[in-house]
């Protein structure tokens, strides 16, 4: 019976709720279409200040995106969702996103959060120091954590080796940005980190990641507009 009820759950209907180019919901549309799930997309436009009800009803405690939303209940955080995702459509036909050993699958997640807390923090510094000494200062930083994301790839095709990882999808919709930290501060992450930029153009290859992530024109456009960029 619980085999049942699990597998009866896993056809429930699923929708994302996210903004388009919102880099960590992208996280949860990634790993969703790289395990061929079928979701319903609910666009939740971060320009407008006020949360819409959905969202205040399925994360109250937050009220942010991304949400996803399976068998009308709602799974928030988008690490926590692409976890939750890995766990709920994995068969003997769909691979796993999260290594097998526990030790791997450890290091993935402790570099899933260093992306959030220090890629993140430093690209939010670099785009909204004013003053020329205060913007080469965040994008030496930020330079300093993509070498350290590189030197962790090494010489690997993906960070989950052979195939497309957890990490993987934890970082590459910061990749849909690099474009802006050229045009923004001159950051050209493609001479910097040459082995990272080939990553990138390895997931662009796959349709679960193509079909997510923006241009990078697009993406420092809306950034412009939302970190108030002349």
């Amino acid at each position: 019976m619980a085999a049942a009820r699990s597998h009866e759950h896993e056809g429930a209907a699923v929708t994302c709720v996210d903004f388009w180019c919102n880099e960590f919901g992208m996280r949860a549309r990634i790993a969703l279409r790289e395990k061929g799930v079928p979701f319903a997309f609910v666009e939740e436009d971060l320009r407008v200040r006020e949360r819409s009800d959905l969202v205040r009803r399925m994360n109250p405690v937050h009220r942010s995106i991304p949400i996803l939303i399976h068998g009308g209940r709602p799974v928030c955080g988008s690490l926590n969702i692409v976890e939750y995702v890995d766990e709920v459509w994995s068969d003997q036909t769909r691979r796993r996103l999260l290594p097998a050993d526990p030790l791997e699958r450890a290091r993935a997640r402790f570099w899933a959060d260093f992306v959030d807390r220090e890629v993140y923090g430093a690209q939010t510094r670099f785009f909204t120091s004013r003053g020329e000494a205060a913007k080469a200062a965040a994008a030496a930083e930020l330079l300093r954590h993509l070498r350290r994301l590189e030197a962790v790839l090494g010489d690997r095709a993906f960070f989950g080796g052979e195939e497309l990882g957890f990490l993987d999808v934890a970082l590459v919709p910061f990749s849909a940005m690099f474009h802006g930290y050229e045009r923004h501060g001159g950051v050209d992450v493609a001479a910097e980190c040459p082995a990272l930029a080939r990553w990138v153009g390895r997931c662009a290859e796959r349709e679960s990641v193509r079909g997510v992530l923006p241009s990078g024109h697009d993406m420092y456009e809306i950034h412009r507009e939302f970190y108030d960029i002349e």
